[in-house]
C-alpha cells in the first residue's frame, strides 16, 4: 500500500526551538518532521547543530506526534547522529544527494537498525536515465527495498545544476524538470517505489503553490516538503479527498462492482483502478475528506 505523507517540514538542527518542535509543543499539527543538518545549516554552523540535536535527541519524547527525521550531511554526520542516545526514537533519515556510488555508505550504518531512509535525487545523475535504472537496481536489492521510505526529488539543487532559479510566474512542472519528474516518475513507480514532491520557495504566491500541488498530486507524489510551517495547510489540503473520488474508490473495491461501470459521469474499471482505490480509501483515512457532496444523481454505479 502506498503511504501518502503530506506536507514534511524542515527545521534547521541549530533551531533554538528544536525541542519544542519535535516534542509537538510548536507546529503541533506537522505530521512529519526532518531536522536538517545540510543545507538549512552554514558550515560554521555544524557543531552547535550537531550539539542541539544530540541534547534534543536524549531529551525528546519517545512516541511524537510527528514522525521525525534528521537530514545528514554526510556519512560521518549520520555516525555522529547514530553514537547520540535517543538516536532510536527517530524515524529514519533524509540521504543528501544520494547515489548509487554513494548510497552503500550511508546504508550499511542503518542495516541493523529499525531507521528507515528516503534518499534525495538532486545530483546530476538523475538527468541521465541510465543511472536512475541502476540506482534503482541497487535500491530493489535484498535487505534494501524495504527500507526505503520514499524517494525525495530536490528541485532547488537540480534547478541549480542547470543555471537556473525557481521562476515567480509558473509551477515546477513548467521548467525543465517537468519532463525529468515524469521521467523519475515512470522510472521508479512501476516498481513499487515512491516519490515526494520539491520544495515551493516562495511564501507570497499562494494560488501558485495551489497549482503546483495539484499537479504534484497529478504525478502521483505522495508529499511535499515545507519551507515554513504556514505551508502546512495549503499543501495537505489537497490531499483530502474529493467525495467523488471517495465515492468512486469505495464503488470500485465493493465485492459486486461490475467489471467496467459509469459514475459520476466517467468510466471506472475495477482491474485497472483498484490500486489508485486502494490508495485513495488509505489517503482519506490519514488526510480525511472534503465536505461537500456530490449530486445523487451521478454518484450511483451505472454498469456501461
Amino acid at each position: 500500500m502506498v503511504k501518502s505523507m503530506g506536507a514534511s517540514l524542515y527545521v534547521p538542527a541549530n533551531h533554538k526551538y528544536l525541542m519544542e518542535v519535535a516534542n509537538g509543543e510548536r507546529m503541533g499539527h506537522v505530521r512529519s518532521l526532518i531536522f536538517c543538518t545540510e543545507d538549512a545549516v552554514a558550515d560554521a554552523d555544524l557543531s552547535w547543530a550537531l550539539f542541539n540535536l544530540s541534547v534534543v535527541l536524549a531529551n525528546m519524547r519517545t512516541e511524537g506526534v510527528a514522525e521525525r527525521f534528521v537530514r545528514v550531511r554526510n556519512p560521518e554526520v549520520m555516525a555522529r547522529v547514530l553514537a547520540m542516545p535517543g538516536a532510536d526514537k527517530l524515524a529514519g533519515f533524509v540521504i543528501p544527494k544520494a547515489t548509487r556510488y554513494n548510497f552503500d555508505a550511508y546504508f550499511k550504518q542503518i542495516r541493523n537498525t529499525d531507521h528507515m531512509l528516503m534518499p534525495t535525487l538532486e545530483t546530476a545523475e538523475v538527468f541521465n536515465d541510465w543511472e536512475m535504472r541502476q540506482f534503482r537496481k541497487m535500491l530493489e536489492g535484498p535487505g534494501v527495498r524495504q527500507r526505503i521510505l520514499a524517494l525525495r526529488i530536490g528541485g532547488n539543487d537540480l534547478l541549480a545544476l542547470l543555471g537556473l532559479r525557481r521562476p515567480r510566474t509558473m509551477t515546477l512542472y513548467r521548467t525543465p524538470l517537468g519532463p525529468v519528474i515524469a521521467r523519475l516518475v515512470t522510472t521508479f513507480r512501476p516498481y513499487g517505489f515512491v516519490l515526494t514532491a520539491p520544495v515551493f520557495e516562495h511564501l507570497d504566491l499562494p494560488e501558485l503553490l495551489d497549482q503546483e500541488v495539484a499537479e504534484d498530486l497529478a504525478h502521483g507524489m505522495v508529499g511535499k516538503t515545507a519551507i515554513h510551517p504556514s505551508q502546512i495547510a495549503p499543501i495537505e489540503q489537497h490531499y483530502r479527498v474529493k467525495p467523488n473520488d471517495l465515492a468512486a474508490a469505495r464503488a470500485i473495491l465493493d465485492v459486486d462492482a461490475p467489471a467496467v461501470f459509469k459514475m459520476h459521469n466517467s468510466m471506472c474499471e475495477v482491474a485497472t483502478h483498484r490500486a489508485w482505490a486502494e490508495r485513495t480509501i488509505e489517503q482519506s483515512n490519514v488526510f480525511g475528506a472534503h465536505h461537500e457532496h456530490p449530486p445523487m444523481s451521478s454518484a450511483i454505479p451505472r454498469e456501461l
